[in-house]
């Protein structure tokens, strides 16, 4: 068993089942196609109760990930999962892997209807409605990255009733919400009040901004706009 596996097995809760059947599936560990184990070995493995294998299975076939067929099993669904190639980057990792102490902050947390911006670039209805969450991220007390995101209801009902007032929604999506595609644009703007507001750094200052989309077999996930002061540095190891 791998170090991923140790990490699970032994816990009883159905979101980290379902994280390691996730990552199975987009290792190609269990690839398109592949009839997953039953729920009775996957909750021998795990050492649950096979009752917490089924909430995690469930909600794999609810993102779309897995089909379940009565008498028949589940199976990895035969969309393109295995052509997601971009992990998501956690802030908080990256800010502890330079030794820096983390801290997170929620800014703000709306329902709102979608702007129109939004609605054309994730293909919107124009009554759709988003949950909108600004939040910072600091490091060593100091800003380090301040985040303006967009959760779109329809893929991803449950965070309307998600308190993010612990866990960033960076942390939150990566752990609870599957993605099959990605899109992620780099720019050089200037700061906005409301950017220079949570930064610290002056009004119209130059920052660094990366804006991110993921989708879940065709239907629009999430899109965030990252802004970081003139300091950041972006390093990509390959």
């Amino acid at each position: 068993m791998d170090k991923a596996q140790q990490t699970v097995t032994g816990k009883l809760g159905y979101r980290d089942i379902k994280r390691e059947i996730f990552r199975r599936i987009r290792s190609n560990e269990w690839g398109p196609g592949t009839q997953l184990p039953g729920e009775v070995a996957l909750a021998e493995e795990f050492g649950c109760a096979r009752a917490t294998v089924n909430r995690a299975m469930q909600e794999l076939s609810d993102d779309g990930i897995i089909e379940r067929r009565r008498k028949g099993g589940s199976h990895v669904k035969l969309a393109p999962v295995r052509q997601v190639k971009f992990e998501i980057p956690l802030v908080r990792v990256e800010i502890e892997s330079k030794g820096a102490a983390y801290a997170y902050r929620l800014l703000s947390r709306s329902v709102d209807t979608a702007p129109r911006w939004l609605t054309k670039r994730l293909g919107l209805t124009p009554d759709a409605e988003v949950l909108r969450l600004k939040c910072l991220h600091l490091s060593n007390n100091t800003p380090y990255q301040f985040e303006d995101r967009w959760i779109n209801l329809v893929t991803v009902p449950r965070a309307r009733a998600t308190d993010f007032s612990g866990i960033s929604p960076n942390e939150w999506l990566v752990s609870q919400v599957p993605y099959t595609n990605a899109e992620v644009r780099f720019s050089a703007t200037r700061a906005d009040s409301g950017v220079a507001a949570a930064l610290g750094v002056a009004e119209e200052a130059p920052v660094f901004l990366a804006q991110r989309t993921t989708w879940l077999a065709g239907s629009p996930v999430t899109h965030v706009r990252l802004h970081f002061p003139q300091s950041y540095e972006m390093v990509a190891n390959y």
